[in-house]
């Protein structure tokens, strides 16, 4: 095993200032999330398949828990002492369901038998997705107890990890907490997304007095958005909420905005002159698509003293000057 970055002193630590081991630590929730617990006083072990840039002070361990299996973790946490695992990796929305199941629920059960294995049990956070819900008609917010029988791929491979920590908790074999996210957005937002889609088609290069061209299937529907700040900020409550053991919180903004008025958002921040497209490009939208999303977070409000504090504006105007410093 590889660790590159400071070296950090033996011992154990405690609750307030321990390492944190951020599997998937070089994506775009992870490196929030690896942020936060730096900013909160945690040393972070940032575990990830290939080495990216990662602030120096991280430490970098490079490891494929799916191809390589469970020991390397294993013996990660023993000679570490982690005070928690935050399980930031996982493939989103990915066209091969096998891919989706390798890394989304394979994935997890490597993570169960590596902390099962070890002799030191730290914390898991699990982040798991409010896509493992069943969809809802509009003006129902999703709740913990609210049905999960997802009709995507994706959340269905989601909840089958999320159901295995479940299981593994309630069995005793894992001290585990569940953050069901929203779609998270900010600073780093991947081109997958419809918001980083969009950014990156601001970026294009315009003829001469011509606006920008962005195209995009019809904006039909309305999202419960999170600022990646705030979604991070809940998993260090979670991590530091000793009675949140064993539950599922969801994390969101605890509204629903029309995705339309998000692209708006976005290119007024980017102060260009746009054409906006709507094309369905020949195919028809799926019907198990809901158009309607928000979810409840009085639970995490109630049990972890968290609230999402940012507005739509400010996310959408750090995810614009991530785009365009990086451009």
């Amino acid at each position: 095993m590889t660790l590159v970055g400071t070296q950090v002193l033996p011992g154990r630590p405690d609750e307030s200032s321990g390492r944190v081991v951020v599997l998937g630590a070089t994506g775009f929730v992870g490196r929030h999330a690896g942020a936060a617990l730096e900013a909160a006083g945690h040393e972070v072990l940032a575990v990830a398949r290939q080495a990216a840039k990662t602030p120096a002070s991280w430490q970098f361990c490079p490891m494929d828990l799916v191809k390589d299996g469970p020991a390397a973790l294993t013996r990660l946490i023993d000679a570490e002492h982690p005070v928690a695992v935050v399980n930031a990796a996982g493939v989103a929305w990915s066209s091969s369901v096998g891919v989706m199941r390798q890394g989304n629920q394979l994935l997890v059960e490597r993570l169960l038998a590596a902390l099962g294995a070890a002799s030191w049990q730290p914390r898991l956070i699990h982040l798991g997705s409010v896509h493992e819900y069943t969809p809802q008609s509009a003006g129902v917010c999703l709740a913990e107890d609210s049905p999960t029988r997802p009709v995507t791929d994706y959340g269905q491979s989601k909840l089958l990890g999320t159901q295995a920590v479940l299981r593994s908790t309630e069995q005793g074999r894992t001290n585990a907490v569940v953050l069901r996210l929203s779609n998270v957005i900010g600073a780093g937002t991947p081109p997958s997304s419809l918001l980083g889609r969009v950014a990156q088609q601001l970026l294009a290069r315009a003829a001469p007095g011509e606006p920008v061209t962005v195209q995009l299937s019809p904006l039909r529907s309305s999202r419960d958005f999170v600022d990646a700040k705030d979604a991070s900020e809940a998993i260090v409550a979670a991590m530091r909420t000793p009675e949140a053991r064993g539950r599922v919180l969801n994390i969101g903004s605890g509204t629903s905005e029309h995705v339309r008025a998000m692209v708006d958002r976005l290119i007024a921040a980017s102060g260009r002159e746009v054409r906006l497209v709507e094309d369905t490009g020949g195919t028809v939208r799926p019907a198990t698509d809901a158009d309607w999303m928000c979810v409840d977070v009085t639970a995490a409000r109630e049990l972890l003293g968290w609230s999402p504090r940012r507005g739509p504006e400010e996310t959408v105007r750090d995810l614009w000057n991530a785009a365009e410093g990086s451009g």
